[in-house]
């Protein structure tokens, strides 16, 4: 038997409801819990430079960034596959997966939670990192997260 998704909705354009997080100013409780999963899987798989990134009220499809380098086109997709089958087992199933089996960039989207996977020399040419430099970052050991 099939588990169930428990994604968050994605809103329909163009006059759809604000987002769960969105409605008391901050991201929700489910959306933290799948970034700090997915931030988690990729650390397992030697991903490098783990960013979560709070991009809550500065854009209106997503709460949370996660920004990850690999080493090579391998490297990325086998952290890209952890990610993804992590959280499915938790009950989160990816909407879109973007950028496999090229592995300079991945794109994972949890509606609510994006994961980008990224070779070192396509994540500094995009530079997410410093296009989100005044967001606030959450470490993966935030007393806030209830994570250690």
């Amino acid at each position: 038997m099939k588990k169930k998704s428990k994604l968050i909705k994605r809103p329909s354009r163009p006059s759809a409801p604000p987002r769960a997080g969105a409605e008391h100013g901050g991201p929700s409780e489910e959306a933290k819990r799948v970034s700090l999963l997915a931030a988690q899987a990729g650390l397992d798989k030697k991903a490098s430079e783990i960013e979560i990134i709070d991009v809550t009220g500065k854009v209106d499809y997503a709460d949370y960034l996660i920004l990850m380098t690999g080493q090579s086109d391998r490297h990325v997709g086998a952290i890209a596959d952890a990610v993804e089958s992590t959280l499915a087992k938790e009950g989160f199933r990816a909407i879109s997966v973007e950028g496999l089996p090229r592995g300079q960039w991945v794109l994972i989207d949890f509606v609510d939670v994006v994961v980008h996977v990224f070779q070192s020399e396509t994540r500094a040419l995009y530079d997410l990192d410093g296009l989100w430099m005044d967001a606030r970052r959450v470490r993966m050991s935030d007393p806030a997260s209830g994570q250690a």
